[in-house]
């Protein structure tokens, strides 16, 4: 497991579209957090980190897809799978093996985001930042990420087009995140089963998490996911074999 995962991350950084990926993500972030009228933190005028964690899930929708796409597609269309077949793991290490270089390479993408918190304490005049909440927030981003990265994993080996992986990608997070809470808006659902219909979605128990509180609920249902498309995704390789 941790010999495909090594694999993976080789092959991610060999390019430079590796780099470019994490390289833009930081720098979309940068700049809406620090340039941007309207969300950049001196027009809003106190210190926060609340543009960050609103831009990022959305970034992560295009940037994680575009990560784990070719985790099985380019396997399976190279005809490497097979080759891979014969060595001794099984179906789980295997798909735990690329699901953890895809986590390792999100957890990269914000490890240097950590600065902002400093940068915009140090900028503030008199108040700080709610220390809570942006560690919630980084707990919500991180298992964001993992979930996002067992969707995109789980597209990978729906099809042998590295394309197609990173469009069903795209659209299943985009799916998961946002369509239960844009369907619970509609005004059928208001006052009935709007609030069950959000909770569906991942979008609600983000911005829970993002709040400071970290509820158990919350995180079961972040892993429930993650075990649920994981599991999926042994599934469509077994059937590869």
């Amino acid at each position: 497991m941790i010999a495909i995962a090594r694999k993976e991350l080789q092959q991610f950084f060999s390019s430079f579209g590796g780099y470019i990926a994490l390289l833009l993500f930081l720098l979309l972030n940068a700049l809406y957090l620090f340039v941007l009228r309207a969300s950049n933190v001196f027009d809003l005028g106190y210190a926060t980190l609340e543009p960050f964690f609103s831009l990022a899930p959305w970034v992560f929708i295009f940037l994680i897809p575009s990560i784990a796409m070719r985790s099985f597609s380019e396997e399976f269309k190279g005809g490497t799978f097979e080759l891979l077949k014969t060595f001794p793991l099984s179906d789980w290490q295997v798909v735990l093996g690329k699901y953890i270089a895809v986590v390792l390479v999100v957890v990269l993408a914000l490890l240097p985001t950590v600065a902002y918190p400093y940068i915009i304490s140090t900028l503030a005049a008199d108040t700080g930042i709610d220390t809570g909440a942006i560690i919630g927030s980084y707990i919500g981003l991180v298992l964001l990420g993992a979930v996002f990265a067992a969707i995109s994993v789980w597209c990978s080996t729906l099809s042998s087009n590295s394309v197609v992986a990173f469009l069903l990608g795209a659209f299943m997070c985009l799916l998961l995140y946002y369509g239960f809470s844009a369907l619970s808006k509609i005004p059928v659902f208001t006052g009935n089963a709007d609030y069950y219909i959000e909770m569906m979605g991942i979008d609600l128990h983000y911005q829970n998490i993002s709040r400071g509180v970290v509820d158990t609920r919350d995180i079961v249902y972040f892993l429930s996911l993650i075990v649920l498309f994981l599991f999926a995704s042994r599934q469509n390789i077994r059937s590869h074999e």
